[in-house]
């Protein structure tokens, strides 16, 4: 159980980080606090005690407390040997691979790599940027949060402009900040993947995609694309639309009310990746649905065991070790002052035997 001056130091800290107040805005008084919390002087003493050692408020005698410019200490450090690595899922199947070819890579030049884990919430962003920036690391590199979504993050990616340190984004990037980035052209990637399904004879495709992200985004972009190019009516399709926060029986409930209706009964499903697909054909499976006789699969990223199952499933290569050393070579360039510019990987297609001509 959290001390009472603990509880009261982490509500004003995430207060003060997360932009409620502003830089020499008064805090309330130690009376107002105590009312607030319902705790002691004592603790509330002790928690603004704390908060003044940590350089988050400044005291002025006879006046009371005041917010800090407590990220003033951002800034490049030459000294540093540490680079910091923020990813949405640490152990997801894309991240291992990338993570031990940026290590290698620093490693070279006896750089140490500090990981951060966000869970694609921007809230655990900001919390790893400022824990990583008051480390003082020599560089960033970022995979985005909800990228999606307007990041509520910009004052400190601004602030890390300003103050020019290094960093490179992977997967997806903020619009409004001109840092280098590492990502797929995953527009072009799923136009090729549906072309593939529509050029084999499919017509009532079921996309399902997750877009809080932006690469589930430009996904459905490419999926409704290719219906546009090939000249094909897009509302033969569907598509199901869910958070990265949504559970698997969130969405295999809606892949249901397509299953079990007539009207709209898919003979192909694209899924956003592999893992959804992997999950998706265990699920047909269960429901007595052949794949690919009575309905084709197709995924996106190449899992590694995608090409082991049965069916093998169809996808879009994602180049986990290339991006991995580029990603590390991109840094170290910054980080000694040389230019990096953003690069655009463009996936190859992996055709597998989760695909075959419709039967209807």
């Amino acid at each position: 159980m959290k001390s009472d001056y603990l509880i009261i130091k982490e509500k004003i800290k995430k207060e003060i980080t997360f932009g409620n107040f502003k830089v020499n805005q008064k805090l309330p008084t130690e009376n107002e606090l105590m009312s607030r919390f319902d705790m002691s002087r004592y603790a509330v003493r002790k928690a603004l005690t704390e908060l003044q050692n940590e350089h988050l408020i400044y005291k002025v005698q006879g006046s009371g407390m005041f917010i800090q410019d407590w990220n003033k200490k951002w800034q490049v450090n030459p000294e540093s040997k540490t680079i910091g690595f923020i990813c949405t899922h640490i152990a997801d199947y894309i991240f291992p691979k990338i993570i031990s070819q940026i290590d290698a890579e620093i490693g070279e030049q006896e750089y140490s790599l500090l990981l951060a884990n966000t869970h694609n919430h921007p809230e655990k962003e900001r919390e790893s940027l400022i824990k990583l920036l008051d480390s003082q690391v020599a560089g960033l590199i970022i995979e985005p949060s909800e990228s999606a979504k307007p990041s509520p993050n910009l004052d400190i990616y601004q602030r890390i402009a300003k103050s020019k340190i290094p960093l490179l984004f992977i997967n997806a990037e903020y619009s409004g900040l001109k840092f280098p980035s590492i990502t797929n052209d995953d527009r072009s990637a799923e136009k090729k993947l549906i072309k593939y399904l529509l050029d084999l004879g499919h017509r009532y495709i079921l996309g399902i995609f997750q877009v809080d992200d932006l690469q589930g985004v430009h996904r459905m972009e490419g999926f409704a694309q290719a219906y546009q190019e090939s000249n094909v009516n897009l509302s033969n399709s569907n598509i199901i639309m869910y958070s990265s926060h949504d559970s698997f029986q969130t969405i295999s409930k809606k892949i249901d009310l397509y299953l079990k209706s007539t009207d709209s009964l898919p003979t192909a499903i694209a899924c956003y990746n592999d893992s959804l697909a992997v999950q998706v054909l265990d699920m047909l499976r269960k429901r007595k649905i052949n794949v690919p006789h009575n309905v084709s699969l197709v995924g996106f990223d190449d899992f590694d065991s995608a090409a082991y199952l049965t069916p093998s499933i169809t996808t879009m290569n994602y180049e986990r070790t290339t991006v991995g050393k580029e990603a590390g070579r991109g840094i170290l360039k910054l980080i000694q002052g040389q230019k990096f510019n953003s690069i655009v990987h463009q996936p190859k297609m992996k055709i597998r035997t989760s695909v075959d001509v419709p039967v209807r």
